[in-house]
């Protein structure tokens, strides 16, 4: 049994992982560190907006003047070219800072989507076995969206909002402080209604992307296999089940929505009743002698500009609240432990090997945690999620393999053998024993260095995206053309260069759906092959070929084995009965080791393995 299925759930990841996400809560400070590369930028759209709200500001005072001019009959030529002046400059500086935000927002969405895309493949393996790959993908492209909202929606335009919002107040101040008093009293209520509503909208913003996150995860399941599903005429099925997805995400926004939607219409009676109030209170004064039409234009003037920042305040909080929700899935995954900062003793200056032996297990055992709570969580039957029990998959494994030499590793499905090259890839670590490579235990070795040894087919080997020439070079850039036309060759593979005119440059599809099945294998091996390094690890890597490119590639890791140490996984012992030691294993032990003739005799699962396969 491969180990890289364990784990995974067609419903979702660990149920206290899934907790821990709708419990987690970001901090405005998080935001920062995403901010900070663009603080210059953020100063300047700060300045701007002060600069834009001086000229704001001017205006209605600038009104004001031009009505007592009127009423005084006095020149206003000069007053009149000075307003439209200070528009045209705020229009301008407006515009500008607008393009700044909007520039700045984009660059705090890129550096976002960099640190988690860089986190994300660093990963332990562990951590993919437990969650959906289209959940993760989707932290990548929509949450990271909603960080802009938090620039370009009002956050810094609202240190200018503040100093509008100041400026007003001490200029309505001056004017009719009982107009002031009056105004304020109605605001206050508005802000202090609106901020209790804004505050449902983080926890509800973080519930839809993970509804989203879902819904990206059944489309990205479906897609990547396509091919089953028509075959199985299963479209239904799994429309219904990514339509129902859909639909969570939907109510979810529409929960936003709903509660986004009362803040407006707060503003809107905020502003309404301030403005009644002032009409009417001040219509009031004016014909009581108690201050005059000018003073009263400018005053709702003055009110306006008092409204438009608060609006963008609540704006700015409302966005803010949203991005903290986004930002609480985002910091969920890079608060994970990277395999790199892992705990290890680091690589030693030199790796000299102490003598014939290559790789060696003392003592391994190795098993699955068990979930810390129960796989039941809450919501709908659709969204329950079942996740393995504690299972043991190696006990006390201990066997060496001599340098230079052929080893191959057999036994039922389910014995553990792809954990075995796992375990020295250091995908996971052993629950108790150790793993040596010359001699050294390999926690001992950075897992760049580790790797840099070892040469890894997958049982089911992925061919990415992109060319030929991509695919191969992914473990050796600096290969030549003509290495990778040698390695193709090697591997009985030089058909793909011929049947196109772009030969390298040719494209293999999605997961290499443009070859076949034993081509797609061919292309592993071959770009495990042209990295050179000295040990080999091959999980059933000839299983989808025909005879003669079997026995091609036998003959093509036999040129390339001369100076290596092989370690081969395989089910046809017809690939592997002239290997220097043959490790049997069942149940996650091992019952034999020797050679074919060694073990026909003394080790009777191999023997019955071997009767099977009419090899004796």
């Amino acid at each position: 049994m491969s180990m890289f299925g364990a784990g995974r759930s067609r419903g979702g990841s660990n149920p206290r992982t899934r907790r821990a996400t709708e419990e987690n809560r970001a901090k405005f400070g998080q935001l920062w560190p995403y901010m900070a590369p663009f603080k210059r930028s953020l100063w300047l759209a700060a300045a701007l907006s002060v600069v834009s709200a001086a000229f704001s500001l001017g205006q209605p005072l600038l009104v004001g003047q031009v009505i007592t001019a009127v009423q005084k009959q006095q020149d206003m030529l000069g007053l009149i070219l000075l307003l439209v002046l200070f528009i045209a400059l705020s229009a301008v500086v407006g515009g500008f800072q607008y393009y700044i935000l909007t520039r700045t927002g984009e660059g705090v969405v890129l550096t976002a989507r960099k640190r988690l895309a860089s986190r994300l493949l660093r990963l332990p393996i562990h951590e993919y076995d437990q969650r959906r790959t289209g959940d993760l993908v989707s932290r990548v492209s929509s949450d990271t969206t909603l960080l802009r909202a938090v620039l370009t929606q009002g956050l810094v335009d609202a240190i200018g909002g503040v100093l509008m919002f100041v400026g007003a107040i001490i200029a309505m101040a001056f004017i009719d402080p009982v107009l002031l008093a009056a105004t304020l009293a109605v605001i206050v209520v508005a802000i202090a209604a609106i901020v209790v509503v804004a505050s449902r909208i983080r926890a509800a913003t973080t519930a839809a992307q993970a509804r989203v996150g879902a819904m990206a995860a059944a489309v990205e399941r479906a897609l990547g296999a396509i091919r089953t599903i028509r075959a199985s005429r299963a479209e239904a099925r799994e429309t219904a089940e990514i339509d129902a997805n859909a639909q969570s995400a939907y109510l979810q926004g529409v929960k936003i929505a709903r509660i986004s939607s009362a803040i407006s219409p707060i503003a809107g009676i905020a502003m309404n009743g301030s403005f009644i109030v002032v009409l009417g209170l001040g219509g009031w004064r004016v014909a009581s002698g108690a201050t005059s039409i000018s003073n009263l234009v400018s005053f709702i003037l003055l009110l306006f500009l008092l409204i438009r920042p608060l609006g963008s305040a609540f704006g700015a909080y409302s966005s803010v609240q949203t991005a903290l929700g986004a930002l609480a899935r985002i910091q969920e995954v890079l608060d994970i432990t990277t395999e790199d900062e892992l705990p290890q003793v680091g690589a030693l200056s030199a790796r000299t090997a102490i003598n014939d032996i290559a790789l060696e297990f003392v003592g391994v055992d190795f098993e699955y945690a068990a979930p810390a709570e129960s796989p039941q969580v809450e919501g709908s039957a659709d969204e329950a999620v079942h996740v393995p029990v504690a299972a043991s998959v190696l006990k006390n494994v201990n066997f060496k393999i001599a340098r230079g030499s052929r080893v191959a590793i057999v036994g039922p499905s389910g014995a553990g053998k792809s954990t075995i090259l796992s375990l020295i890839e250091r995908f996971y670590e052993p629950t108790a024993g150790e793993i040596r490579l010359d001699g050294q235990p390999i926690t001992s070795i950075t897992r760049e260095d580790l790797r840099a040894q070892l040469g890894y087919v997958e049982q089911d080997a992925p061919v990415l995206a992109g060319t030929i020439r991509a695919n191969l070079l992914l473990g050796t850039p600096g290969a030549t053309d003509s290495q990778l036309v040698d390695v193709l060759e090697a591997v009985n593979l030089t058909e793909v260069l011929e049947r196109d005119p772009r030969g390298l440059d040719a494209e293999v599809g999605e997961n290499g759906v443009m070859l076949s099945g034993g081509e797609r294998q061919r292309m592993a091996i071959a770009r495990t092959l042209l990295t050179a390094n000295p040990i080999l690890l091959l999980d059933e890597s000839t299983a989808a070929l025909d005879g003669l490119n079997e026995q091609r590639m036998r003959e093509a890791i036999d040129a390339v084995a001369k100076q290596r140490t092989l370690i081969v996984i395989a089910h046809r012992l017809s690939t592997v009965v002239d290997s220097d030691q043959i490790i049997v294993l069942e149940s996650g032990s091992i019952v034999g080791v020797g050679t074919h003739s060694e073990l026909v005799k003394s080790t009777p699962l191999y023997r019955d393995l071997a009767k099977h396969q009419l090899l004796v």
